[in-house]
């Protein structure tokens, strides 16, 4: 059985040479203990999930993965663990971009003893720290879920998914504002910007965030109430919460609709709605947010593709079982002016439009592109009563589906 007292290592090198010679060089230390060694980046990841190991000792140059590629996905995977980059380059490029993916150490090859020991004792003392943090993150993260499932079921948070699948119908603008309509005193919201490659909250709210939805997706499993308050963005006006998309469409790469799904269930427990604005494709994000969503806000617009969009939508949801008590289907930039009515459509998709949101082209456009939403501005405009409208019918359908009825 290993000493849990002593620091536990893996050496990452392709060259077979290297890695002993560092193997021999650890054994002068009793407290250090060599638990694994690996050929590659692809075998360091795999035998660092396995193994676990508290500091991780990597060359930055092997033939299918660099270490830099190597370290990135081992941090992410197993938090705990440090590594101590290698490198026969002394370069501050090199040794930067280490560092931003979660090195603890660079040493330029070969190093000597004393200084690679010192490094391991360093880089073993900020692991213990780490596996302390996440025993009680761990710790926050049951109390939170127990404080939660404690709860009665009216007062569970609820996902309210925002969703067209045509693009251009309104969906952010309709998001942003009944995110603000929901607010009260007692009941909390958090807005989260579910368009992963080109989401435009921010933009709305005039906000220029440091962070962005992946900071807490791809750390998913390790979440507590407080990590989340210190992603966010608090809306200096209205006290929202925002949740914005990642600055760069490639940047969603990093996460998956799981854990995005697991993300919206974990912000349920602790906000009283968690409000998703999302893209119209039916990306893996958008379906993983369909499946957990307690209410569906369907916007459609009065041209045919819209329409014909949103009675594929419905046919699709007929096919996956989805109750329809869960969707709120609602028409936007509605113009007396023309002939297709919300009752003609309702009709003809068999379902009911519950609200009908004006047309007023100034008002939306002034709003967006400076940075305020209207509901904030004016509560009177006709925009704004139609979205205070819809966050009473959001309230009222969450209650009819919660009914024993």
């Amino acid at each position: 059985m290993a000493d849990s007292n002593k620091i536990r290592v893996m050496i990452v090198d392709d060259i077979a040479d290297t890695r002993e010679y560092i193997r021999r060089s650890l054994q002068f230390d009793s407290n250090i203990e060599v638990i694994a060694l690996a050929r590659n980046g692809t075998e360091a990841i795999q035998m660092a999930q396995e193994n676990k190991p508290d500091v991780v000792i990597m060359d930055i140059n092997m033939p299918d993965m660099d270490g830099i590629t190597a370290t990135e996905a081992i941090r992410r995977k197993v938090p705990h663990t440090q590594v101590i980059i290698l490198s026969v380059q002394s370069d501050p490029s090199y040794m930067r971009r280490a560092m931003l993916v979660g090195a603890r150490d660079f040493l330029t090859k070969p190093p000597s003893i004393d200084e690679l020991l010192a490094a391991i004792r360093r880089a073993g003392k900020m692991a213990d720290d780490e596996k302390a943090k996440i025993a009680q993150q761990a710790i926050s993260v049951q109390a939170a879920l127990q404080s939660s499932q404690g709860k009665a079921a009216s007062e569970t948070g609820k996902i309210i998914l925002v969703y067209s699948p045509k693009g251009g119908t309104g969906c952010t603008t309709i998001a942003a504002n009944l995110s603000l309509a929901l607010i009260s005193d007692e009941r909390k919201c958090v807005l989260v910007d579910g368009g992963m490659q080109f989401g435009d909250v921010a933009v709305f709210l005039n906000e220029q965030p440091k962070n962005n939805v992946t900071d807490l997706t791809v750390r998913v499993e390790d979440l507590d109430p407080e990590v989340v308050e210190g992603v966010l963005i608090k809306h200096a006006a209205s006290g929202l919460r925002v949740l914005p998309a990642p600055p760069k469409p490639e940047m969603a790469e990093k996460t998956n609709g799981e854990q995005f799904a697991k993300m919206l269930k974990f912000l349920r427990g602790i906000y009283s709605y968690v409000v998703v604005d999302t893209a119209s494709y039916l990306t893996e994000f958008v379906q993983s947010a369909i499946e957990v969503a307690d209410i569906i806000v369907l916007i459609t617009t009065q041209d045919i593709p819209s329409i014909k969009n949103s009675s594929l939508f419905l046919s699709l949801v007929d096919a996956v079982g989805i109750n329809r008590q869960k969707i709120i289907f609602v028409m936007n930039k509605y113009d007396k002016r023309i002939s297709i009515t919300p009752e003609k459509i309702g009709e003809n998709l068999k379902q009911e439009v519950s609200l009908a949101i004006p047309f007023e082209e100034r008002i939306a456009i002034s709003a967006v592109n400076r940075g305020m939403p209207f509901y904030l501005e004016n509560k009177t405009n006709p925009l704004s009563k139609a979205i205070a409208s819809l966050a009473d019918i959001t309230r009222e359908r969450i209650k009819k589906n919660e009914s024993p009825a």
